[in-house]
């Protein structure tokens, strides 16, 4: 198992490289398009995978997606993925105005389409025909030839994590998951998506909460366990909440969410919740629980993002997070 970061900047990314960090990733944003800073990462790396981990899926067209991931082909060959989110059904609406009603189908079937353009052949006509993409394209210039860039999803409960296993070639856990999930719910609709498609292995990419400042240790702690708390407001998360018997806790913080109570909000993630998901504190203390998380089977198989929190955490001290994180993987 390797580790990974989001992207730091390239300063921090030259020293992360070094220090054995695998790959680096970034996601959309209002005031982060996923494409334009992939171009950064993939110009600043020289080894490492690079990828997005997640793009919005529904935001753009397969062609729209394909075409960026074979701009920066030229950039990073052999070195990128494409990892996709249905994102929240609000901000499809609300915020991008895309269709994102059965969001378990649609992206497979996206899916579908992008890879119709990346294994696209000069010469040949570009055909895919599904049930929410089409694609009917003669390229005449000759600029096409097969990419195999590898398709994840971002799937938090079983039906997307199935399709990431049986459409897609791996899936993306979240920053919550916990041994019980990726065990309970996530690797058996993995396994479920692999039979169903006659494949043999996926590739599993995930999230951990990790803050780590040996100066302060008790903002870290305090970073560590309002990222928590902000995640948890979402309610499709409620069958993670309720397998774990945190309902009351997450009433309460929702409640204080609600009624801007930031500090109520953030203290209702109890001492378990944050044992539990995140890795914090001081160096000594994350890497003694980075270490219990591996052994408990709670980090993804192949590669874990060592995530620094991001609500309410400038970008400063997001930038001495993911420097201190190094630290966590000497030894």
């Amino acid at each position: 198992m390797e580790f990974g970061l989001p992207w730091p900047g390239a300063e921090v990314a030259q020293e992360a490289e070094k220090a054995g960090i695998a790959a680096f990733c970034t996601g959309d944003f209002v005031d982060n398009d996923a494409y334009s800073v992939l171009a950064d990462m993939a110009a600043n790396t020289t080894k490492a995978q690079v990828g997005t981990s997640i793009a919005y899926a529904f935001s753009r067209s397969p062609y729209a997606h394909a075409s960026a991931i074979r701009t920066l082909h030229k950039h990073a060959a052999g070195r990128l993925f494409l990892g996709l989110g249905s994102g929240a059904y609000a901000i499809n609406r609300d915020w991008v105005g895309a269709e994102a009603d059965r969001p378990v189908a649609r992206m497979s079937d996206l899916a579908g389409a992008v890879r119709a353009w990346l294994h696209a052949e000069n010469g040949e006509r570009v055909r895919y025909d599904g049930e929410f993409y089409r694609v009917d394209a003669r390229v005449q210039a000759p600029v096409l030839g097969r990419l195999d860039v590898p398709i994840l999803f971002a799937g938090f409960n079983k039906g997307m994590a199935a399709a990431a296993a049986r459409h897609a070639d791996g899936v993306i856990g979240h920053g919550l998951f916990t041994a019980q999930w990726w065990n309970d719910v996530v690797r058996p609709a993995t396994a479920k998506g692999l039979a169903d498609a006659g494949k043999s292995s996926t590739i599993e990419h995930g999230w951990l909460i990790t803050a780590v400042d040996d100066d302060n240790p008790d903002r870290a702690i305090l970073d560590a366990r309002r990222m928590i708390a902000f995640y948890l407001t979402v309610k499709t998360y409620d069958a993670f909440i309720e397998q774990h018997g945190w309902t009351d806790a997450v009433v309460a913080l929702r409640a204080a969410f609600k009624a801007g109570d930031m500090d109520t909000f953030t203290n209702a993630v109890t001492d378990d919740m944050l044992h539990t998901i995140a890795v914090c504190g001081t160096t000594a203390d994350a890497r003694s629980r980075l270490a219990e998380r591996r052994a408990e089977g709670s980090l993804a198989r192949d590669l874990t993002y060592l995530g620094q929190p991001a609500f309410l955490v400038s970008d400063r001290r997001r930038a001495v997070y993911a420097h201190n994180s190094l630290a966590l993987l000497e030894g």
